[in-house]
């Protein structure tokens, strides 16, 4: 395809978040995972972060299954697993080519997830994508797959989880009543249910009559801590590791929504039902706090 330039203040990044992701991004060597299901915008997160660090004296390579937009100036590499080569294959190779920036598009299998962290113990910056709900998942999801929680804690600077919401058409937008029940349920505090300005489209011929156009991403960033190192060498599990980051400072995917819905960006039904209904657990908490 051809090429992507999306700025990073252009994806939904709040300006403290997209600061954070930066500084992971600038440094010179370490591992930035970014982490959603299939559809969440990963690959757009990773374009645009390579973009902002593109400069001819660097060595950037990434190695995709399949390459989904060309990047100027960045070597691209098409893993091809039925001719045996595998990322893990293609990492291999590209890593003997000492680059400075290493991105794969996915770690799918122990392979690609050792020779990425070694790579990014040994003086490189990599990037890649899991299929994590949120971003402390990520670390627990690499034990899983067996790397060692010291060459976790070691390699790993920050991982980001991201979710797409639809955005507000903003030919139609107008002021909205949403149920306060489901505002509940979603977090919102009274005083903001209260005080809050909230918007839907109404449906117009510019977004088809849907009330949305374009899109935007709620993120969580966080960053490895000393604390969160300290809980993964302890095996601590998923739920205490999102505890941790949040008590660390991560403001997460759902707070993010919801300060998108309070922003006029979208809509409670919409931060509902990308963040709530893919946690079960989630959902039955809210709503049982709710009523």
């Amino acid at each position: 395809k051809a090429g992507i330039n999306v700025p990073l203040d252009r994806l939904g990044f709040f300006p403290d978040q997209r600061r954070l992701f930066e500084t992971f991004i600038h440094r010179p060597h370490g591992m930035i995972l970014v982490t959603g299901p299939t559809g969440s915008g990963k690959s757009t997160t990773l374009y645009a972060a390579l973009n902002k660090i593109n400069e001819v004296s660097r060595n950037i390579i990434t190695v995709e299954d399949p390459v989904e937009y060309n990047l100027a100036g960045i070597s691209q590499v098409q893993a091809n697993p039925k001719i045996g080569l595998t990322f893990a294959a293609a990492l291999r190779t590209i890593v003997r080519q000492d680059p400075d920036v290493i991105m794969v598009g996915e770690i799918r299998d122990i392979e690609t997830a050792e020779i990425s962290v070694q790579a990014a113990l040994t003086g490189h910056l990599v990037f890649s994508t899991l299929h994590t709900n949120d971003a402390p998942g990520a670390l627990v999801r690499l034990q899983n797959m067996g790397v060692e929680p010291f060459l976790i804690t070691s390699a790993v600077i920050g991982v980001v989880g991201q979710r797409l919401l639809r955005r507000i058409c903003p030919q139609c937008s107008e002021p909205d009543k949403p149920d306060v029940g489901l505002m509940r349920a979603l977090g919102i505090s009274d005083y903001d249910i209260k005080n809050g300005t909230f918007r839907k489209g109404r449906g117009c011929p510019r977004c088809n009559g849907r009330g949305f156009r374009g899109r935007t991403a709620a993120y969580e960033v966080m960053r490895m801590t000393d604390t969160l190192r300290d809980a993964v060498l302890r095996n601590v599990g998923g739920v205490a590791l999102k505890e941790i980051a949040i008590r660390e400072g991560m403001k997460t995917m759902k707070e993010s929504g919801i300060r998108k819905v309070l922003e006029g960006e979208t809509t409670v039904d919409e931060v509902y039902r990308v963040l709530m209904s893919e946690d079960p657990q989630d959902t039955v908490t809210s709503l049982r706090e709710a009523a």
